[in-house]
């Protein structure tokens, strides 16, 4: 039969989706790119704010379609959504066949044997998604590589904890065995995910071991670049910093999500960290990686969140000037202790500190590409335009879809996957504009 896959949310669902595709590829199933062409149809869905809840519902009754005019004969749907709302989502939506809670992950496969065949198929003795078995769908020369399940740092507006359990590091022995079967089939960059990547270690071996583990990646032959993302500042050490600096591999680019600068809502917040901590760190990684990227996301609109408190981010966003920042609105969560939370705050207003900060962030974000006109920076081909006038590619200083793109006159034969040297030339919003140097 054909199966057809939709992830949505995180890559670090993206992860459990490409497990699933190699779970089928191994029992023989055809994987198919298109809705259209799939017999069965399986969705990985994300339950970690409204929007994305949204996006989950509406794309399973978009899919339901194909039960009705097109091939597929089963739907499934499973992931972050589905664990939180699973007896909800069964009552809401017939249409669907069969729910996976992530719960459900370790028997899945006897679970989709009894729906297709309809009679159950038992194999106990062996865990169904499985890293090694994974088929990688971000190209043949990117990958994630997924260091740590959960979390157990219980932000009070976050879900996660309660979706995905409490933070579980994966042995290193076994993360380095992932990593070099990924370099070996030609992966040439790796980006470390977890839900808060700076704890990895600390529940197996009582300390952090990020730094050690990425030291580890960077003697791996035939990795080209590495990074992480989810850096929580209260967990960003000494011997982190050193590492990215002194690794010519490791990507000049610090994922830290901050969400806050007041000490008041980062305390209604649970955040382990002050607005002082969050202030020093940035400033050190930048005394010592001059050339570093810095990312960061926020939340505005949290319950009890001033105009006090809004005008003190806003204007630590102005002095920081972030490369890249990210800004979600508030989202009121079932089941999270920040639901419970008094004082608040009108929707209108929500949206008035949202579109303020992004406005300051579009004009320090040109700012900022507009000063690096004229550097030389290395580059990741991953695809031409349409009408073929330009390479599209990516350098050290961008995730990819998160941040922006490099376009790149085609004027050389190079090839989808190649690094390249080339020279920024031009400043397009959030993108770049460059010549390859001769």
């Amino acid at each position: 039969m054909k199966v057809g896959f939709i992830s949505l949310g995180c890559p670090k669902n993206l992860v459990d989706t490409e497990m699933a595709i190699g779970l089928f590829k191994e029992k023989n199933y055809i994987i198919v790119n298109t809705p259209e062409e799939a017999e069965i149809l399986i969705i990985n869905t994300c339950g970690f704010i409204e929007k994305a809840k949204q996006e989950g519902i509406n794309t399973i009754l978009e899919m339901a379609e194909y039960k009705i005019n097109g091939k597929c004969k089963f739907l499934i749907v499973m992931g972050c959504l589905v664990q939180r709302y699973k007896l909800e989502l069964i009552k809401a939506i017939p249409e669907v066949d069969l729910f996976l809670a992530i719960d459900d992950y370790q028997n899945m496969w006897e679970k989709i044997s009894k729906l297709i065949e309809k009679e159950e198929k038992k194999n106990n003795d062996l865990p169904d998604l499985r890293y090694e078995n994974r088929i990688i769908s971000t190209g043949n020369k990117t990958a994630y590589l997924k260091i740590a399940e959960g979390c157990s740092n219980y932000c009070t507006y976050c879900a996660i904890p309660y979706i995905r359990g409490p933070y579980a590091s994966r042995k290193m022995e076994d993360i380095l065995q992932e990593a070099e079967k990924l370099v070996n089939s030609g992966i040439q960059e790796l980006i470390v995910i977890a839900q808060d990547t700076t704890k990895y270690g600390y529940d197996l071996y009582g300390e952090y071991k990020l730094a050690e583990l990425l030291q580890k990646l960077c003697e791996i032959e035939k990795v080209k670049w590495i990074r992480f993302l989810y850096a929580y500042p209260e967990s960003i050490t000494e011997e982190l910093i050193e590492t990215v600096k002194k690794n010519e591999k490791i990507c000049k680019y610090f994922d830290i999500p901050i969400q806050h600068i007041s000490d008041t809502i980062l305390k209604r917040m649970n955040r382990k960290t002050t607005g002082e901590r969050i202030k020093n760190i940035v400033k050190k990684i930048r005394d010592e990686i001059p050339d570093v990227i810095l990312r960061t996301t926020l939340i505005v609109g949290f319950p009890g969140e001033t105009n006090s408190n809004f005008e003190e981010l806003y204007y630590f966003v102005q002095r920081a000037k972030f490369d890249k920042l990210g800004v979600f609105e508030y989202s009121k969560e079932d089941g999270t202790p920040a639901a419970k939370l008094e004082n608040g705050v009108h929707w209108k207003t929500k949206n008035v500190r949202y579109k303020k900060i992004m406005e300051l962030q579009q004009k320090i974000s040109k700012q900022i590409l507009e000063a690096k006109l004229g550097k030389k920076v290395t580059a990741l081909i991953e695809g031409i335009s349409k009408d073929g006038t330009y390479y599209i590619a990516r350098t050290y200083m961008d995730v990819p879809d998160i941040d922006g793109i490099m376009y790149i006159k085609n004027t050389e034969n190079h090839f989808i996957g190649e690094f390249v040297d080339c020279k920024i030339a031009e400043v397009k919003e959030y993108d770049l504009i460059a010549k390859l140097c001769r």
